[in-house]
């Protein structure tokens, strides 16, 4: 392995850093960490959702590498499109979580059963992240390496620097929840991650829709 591609590795590796930290991701995941008692659980989330984002960006960026083949705007819009709906999603979702009066409820349902949901939901938005961002992914690494084995490489290593960037964004956002839990401000913290997620994902169906020209495409 040469010393030029093992800078090229080192670069994906920031960049999958870089990439991790994007306000869909950091918002998506923010809704996640809003919902965690611990720290463990908080950052876990940030774990799986690397997971689930490294997945999607290699099964299909190596299906179209190996194929030559590439998807067309509309279809890569219409899957970034699928993450704003996914976001506001999320943010009704995080809104109605938590009820006054039904605390005691979901906490012990949390302590039975929140073991698994986070991290499997967390799993799932970054495939959803991971699957609007193949398109991109596959540019970038066509462009920066020559064989289909480096490709697989260089995603891997982005992939993983995706892990390594949501790990510790998702550990440190989760610090906030983790500290008031049990407390009124901890609701009032969740609306907020709430209503953030809504409105970022009702300007992101906009500019794709709108700025972008997705609906001229769906409709022409």
């Amino acid at each position: 392995m040469s010393g030029t591609f093992l800078s090229v590795l080192l670069f994906g590796f920031l960049l999958g850093i870089k990439h991790a930290i994007e306000p869909d991701h950091v918002i998506a995941v923010s809704t996640i960490a809003s919902e965690s008692k611990n720290i463990k659980r908080s950052t876990f989330a940030g774990i799986y959702w690397g997971i689930g984002h490294t997945a999607t960006l290699f099964i299909f960026g190596m299906v179209m590498i190996v194929a030559k083949n590439t998807i067309t705007d509309m279809l890569a819009m219409s899957l970034e499109f699928l993450v704003g709906v996914m976001l506001v999603t999320l943010g009704m979702s995080s809104l109605h979580k938590v009820v006054p009066h039904k605390h005691k409820h979901s906490h012990s349902h949390e302590t039975s059963n929140g073991k698994s949901r986070p991290q499997l939901k967390s799993f799932f938005i970054g495939f959803i992240h991971g699957l609007a961002g193949s398109a991109a992914m596959v540019l970038l690494t066509m462009s920066t390496v020559s064989t289909v084995w480096e490709g697989a490489l260089y995603i891997l290593i982005f992939g993983f620097g995706t892990v390594v960037g949501m790990l510790s964004f998702s550990t440190i956002i989760g610090l906030p929840f983790v500290l008031t839990s049990g407390k009124q401000i901890n609701r009032k913290l969740n609306n907020v991650a709430g209503i953030i997620s809504i409105l970022f994902g009702l300007y992101y169906m906009y500019n794709l829709g709108v700025n972008e020209g997705l609906f001229s495409l769906w409709f022409s």
